[in-house]
């Protein structure tokens, strides 16, 4: 399985809007979503989850984020955030604990190789998550305006 994800926010903080897709052979499935005051990595990371919350069972994934916060926090600095407690290297919270802590679970059944993809530099999966994150955040907002 192959999973796109991505966050977009306007203003930071500001709306935001977050999207997943994931690609089994043939088929395709779209999520997406939007809040009207967060962060773009809060959105990064909530696009990651939703996606992984949708599956119904185990599964090894390529998951490909252009954000390398999702990528090295979930590869790299996890385990060392939670063997100081939730801190920094340089003794700060954690920002997003409640969301790395919904990462960690909801990956924990898969296998999943984690990769980096440059943002807007025509990656297929990755344009495509980045323009419903978008969609979203301007749903969003004609919704409020009514």
């Amino acid at each position: 399985m192959e999973i796109y994800t991505d966050g977009a926010c306007r203003g930071n903080p500001g709306p935001g809007g977050w999207a997943a897709l994931l690609i089994r052979g043939p088929r395709e499935r779209e999520l997406h979503g939007a809040e009207a005051q967060t962060t773009n990595n809060r959105m990064e990371l909530t696009a990651v989850i939703r996606a992984l919350e949708a599956l119904k069972r185990p599964v090894e994934a390529r998951v490909y984020t252009d954000s390398e916060y999702v990528r090295r926090g979930i590869s790299e600095w996890l385990s060392a955030w939670k063997a100081r407690g939730w801190r920094t290297a340089d003794r700060k919270p954690v920002k997003n604990q409640d969301l790395w802590q919904q990462l960690e679970a909801v990956a924990a059944p898969h296998r999943i190789e984690w990769h980096w993809v440059p943002g807007h530099a025509g990656v297929p999966g990755n344009e495509r998550v980045d323009r419903l994150a978008n969609e979203a955040i301007d749903t969003l907002q004609r919704s409020a305006i009514r």
